[in-house]
């Protein structure tokens, strides 16, 4: 484990080589799973403010649920979650032109319909943020569906942390990251001389 500031990071976060691979998965951590992607109070705000912008790109099935339940839900922890359709979909899923999943929200975000890119946890996956009363927890989520992440990460030699340069810095800010780097660096070359 590493600590930066308030944030507690597991050795993963810095030790796995990881490079999403969409022509492998296809984006299919939009619509596996059984819960909903975390969510804030304010960005279920955000995602609300330019739901008019996305309403009609989604689906019946997403809109129905919306409807009944809005953008987001409790789960089994009690935590945010955004909306799924049967038990799986993101509400803000749908396949592109080449049978890729893809979000509206970041589609939106692209078109320069919104400043709001996606929420923080799917920019951020697969590392997992949990808050504790005096420190937050940065942990890598093993998932199968990422196996061809780890090949191609592996491939690129690309660690996870690297990878997730843009989401990192967009929670925790340059100079965090910049720790994050230097102590990534440190332990790579601890390593190599053991």
């Amino acid at each position: 484990m590493l600590q930066i500031d308030d944030t507690i990071i597991s050795l993963d976060v810095i030790d796995q080589n990881f490079a999403c691979d969409l022509s492998k998965c296809k984006g299919i951590c939009c619509v596996e799973g059984d819960e909903g992607a975390p969510v804030t109070e304010k960005e279920v705000s955000q995602i609300e403010a330019l739901l008019p912008i996305i309403w009609n790109d989604l689906s019946e099935n997403a809109q129905t649920i919306i409807h009944r339940q809005g953008i987001a839900y409790r789960d089994r922890d009690n935590d945010l979650a955004i909306s799924i359709v049967n038990g799986a979909e993101c509400v803000f899923a749908f396949k592109d032109e080449h049978n890729y999943w893809k979000c509206r929200i970041e589609e939106a975000f692209e078109q320069k319909k919104t400043s709001f890119r996606k929420p923080l946890s799917c920019h951020l996956y697969p590392i997992r943020l949990t808050s504790y009363k005096k420190f937050t927890a940065v942990n890598y989520h093993q998932w199968h569906v990422c196996r061809d992440a780890i090949v191609s990460g592996n491939d690129q030699n690309e660690p996870l942390y690297q990878f997730l340069k843009e989401p990192l810095i967009r929670k925790f800010g340059e100079e965090w990251f910049q720790q994050l780097t230097i102590a990534a660096d440190h332990f790579v070359n601890t390593k190599r001389k053991e």
